[in-house]
């Protein structure tokens, strides 16, 4: 399982909850040939339910969860990246 985590160690310490999500689009392919392909967003527990909820509106989204911070995905094939949930819409990876 290939796995990316963007947080710095100082996000590590304020983002300790992640918004998970299975990648219907992704999954089998790129990076994650043969496996899963997961995209999470790490955030402070009092934006859990927003980034939640901005989430579950994907169409690709499946399995939709929040799990602690301290998360590794499952052994095996496939591709996990966690990305930090802020106001840096820019990347396109922001999602408050």
């Amino acid at each position: 399982m290939i796995f990316v985590d963007d947080r710095t160690p100082e996000q590590k310490k304020t983002h300790t909850w992640i918004v998970l999500m299975t990648d219907a689009f992704m999954s089998g392919w790129g990076g994650a040939e043969g496996g899963p392909s997961y995209a999470g967003w790490a955030t402070d527990w009092a934006h859990v339910k927003e980034v939640e909820e901005r989430i579950r509106s994907r169409s690709e989204a499946r399995r939709v969860r929040v799990v602690r911070g301290d998360y590794r995905p499952p052994s095996g094939k496939g591709h996990c990246h966690i990305y930090v949930a802020d106001e840096a819409k820019g990347n396109g990876r922001g999602i408050l």
